[in-house]
């Protein structure tokens, strides 16, 4: 076999690698699922219990003690929970992944592949904590006697949406942090900031209109507006569809950035890491 080495030929068949390496990337992702899960003492109830009290404490807070009103005659829990689905799926997934080209630094310096994989995978691997978090969602229902609406068949939509959401913002945070290791102490702050300031624990209703365009800046405002329409069957307003495509801009935008910054950055991985 002849190898024949070429300027510029790695870059014009990056985007061929990613689908020539497609194997790698599912054994990254099952490599990390069987990491967060093997030899724990919770495993996989943790995927349970983090949104669940969550939840609880929401619920008591908003509905219990600032009396918060919910829409029509949906019980408070399924509409918080309705939230803490894509909400956790995002806060997992941007914590992974921005973490995700540091935790495997000893694969980068050795190997070649397109780096893209290594957040992608990331992702992909807190979709496994979602589908066990759906579980409890089945059991609320089942408790509150509660049917969902036919749009629930539209959910695989908005899942796409937030995965899109995280991963703009992991590839751009991921590559941050290469450079500057002390920006992983950052970015709790940003996921533990932005569950209040996103719709989880309170519908986007009892915002004020003169601060709705500063709120839907928030791209999570759209997409857990969508869980919510298709899981408790919130009216589609006019105000809903404005926030669902400030959150689509503002993830497309994010997501040609986050690819640009992180080629722009990726020759330099090997070398920093």
């Amino acid at each position: 076999m002849q190898l024949i080495i070429e300027p510029g030929r790695t870059e014009k068949n990056y985007w061929k690698d990613l689908w020539r390496y497609r194997e790698l990337f599912y054994i990254l992702a099952w490599r990390d699922v069987k990491v967060r899960y093997k030899q724990t003492v919770i495993g996989a109830l943790w995927s349970i219990i983090r949104p669940l009290l969550t939840m609880l404490v929401f619920t008591i807070i908003f509905s219990r003690i600032a009396k918060l009103p919910t829409d029509g005659t949906i019980p408070y829990s399924i509409l918080v929970y309705a939230a803490m689905l894509p909400w956790q799926f995002f806060s997992t997934a941007l914590t992974e992944s921005s973490n995700s080209l540091v935790t495997n630094s000893s694969l980068i310096s050795k190997v070649y592949f397109p780096r893209l994989i290594i957040p992608a995978s990331a992702v992909i691997a807190s979709f496994v904590d979602f589908l066990i978090s759906f579980i409890i969602l089945f059991a609320l229902m089942i408790y509150y006697h509660y049917m969902p609406p036919l749009q629930i068949l539209l959910l695989p939509v908005f899942l796409i949406f937030v995965f899109l959401t995280s991963f703009s913002l992991g590839l751009y945070l991921t590559a941050v942090n290469v450079k500057y290791r002390d920006f992983r102490y950052i970015i709790p702050f940003i996921v533990q900031f932005g569950l209040y300031v996103s719709p989880v624990g309170f519908s986007s209703n009892v915002i004020p209109t003169k601060w709705r365009l500063l709120y839907d800046l928030n791209p999570m405002v759209g997409v857990i507006d969508g869980f919510r329409w298709c899981i408790c069957g919130d009216r589609f307003t006019q105000q809903t569809l404005i926030s669902m495509g400030f959150s689509l801009v503002i993830t497309l935008v994010t997501l040609i950035f986050g690819i640009y910054y992180f080629r722009k950055t990726e020759k330099t991985f090997a070398d920093i890491i």
